[in-house]
């Protein structure tokens, strides 16, 4: 098997450590998932989902354990390299599209690229190619207030792939939207995966789409069950 895009050995994560009220969320979690895997990661509210995602996606730091992300440690990182991994090597969605306003849908995309480096011209084409891939390449001028909310996150979907990262990682991406559009939303999801061949970690309530991943994990006690 392929070197793991992500992998998290021995998560620990607490809150108000040795303080009245401490509430430790990871115990020794670990996981790995491949490039071309999709994985459900499944819990109820509460029991540390957007921790883990939060900490995968080197957007908080564990107490203790380790994040490797294509084979390289991310502990220890300064806060500029951390920034720079995140920009080209992990695309994060939430469940809100978080689609800045002013902005069209192509321009939503554009920016993370040129952030990147990525010539204006060159950014945009890949901008209108992953919004066509989506079905919403007619869409492409139009500011956030004007899309509907599937619209949106498939814009958020193409924002989060704009700069060809190894992984995804989306929280509950589909957990604001009425069922089918959640379907539609969630088939164009997979198909982008599946395209670009990333590995993709996606935190769910809804097993349906759970059970159309590769595999589901479950986030039980601290740990990946």
């Amino acid at each position: 098997m392929s070197e793991a895009a992500l992998e998290l050995t021995g998560l620990e994560k607490g809150y108000n450590r040795g303080k009245p009220g401490e509430v430790v969320v990871l115990r020794g979690a670990e996981l790995r998932v491949h490039p071309g895997e999709v994985v459900a990661l499944v819990a109820p509210s509460g029991a540390g989902k957007s921790t883990l995602l939060h900490i995968a996606g080197l957007l908080d730091t564990p107490d203790t354990g380790e994040v490797r992300i294509g084979g390289e440690m991310m502990n220890g990182l300064s806060d500029r390299k951390r920034t720079r991994v995140r920009r080209s090597e992990v695309g994060f969605v939430y469940q809100f599209h978080h689609l800045l306003p002013e902005f069209s849908a192509l321009e939503n995309i554009v920016i993370p690229q040129l952030a990147n480096g990525t010539a204006k011209p060159k950014a945009e084409e890949r901008g209108r190619d992953l919004l066509g891939r989506v079905g919403v390449a007619e869409r492409a001028t139009h500011r956030p207030a004007a899309l509907s909310g599937g619209e949106q996150q498939r814009v958020a979907f193409c924002r989060a792939l704009a700069n060809a990262p190894q992984l995804l990682l989306a929280d509950e991406p589909t957990g604001n939207l009425d069922p089918d559009t959640s379907d539609r939303v969630f088939s164009a999801l997979m198909e982008l995966v599946r395209e670009t061949g990333l590995a993709a970690l996606i935190a769910t309530h809804n097993l349906d789409l759970a059970a159309r991943m590769d595999r589901t994990v479950r986030l039980e006690g601290g740990q990946i069950v």
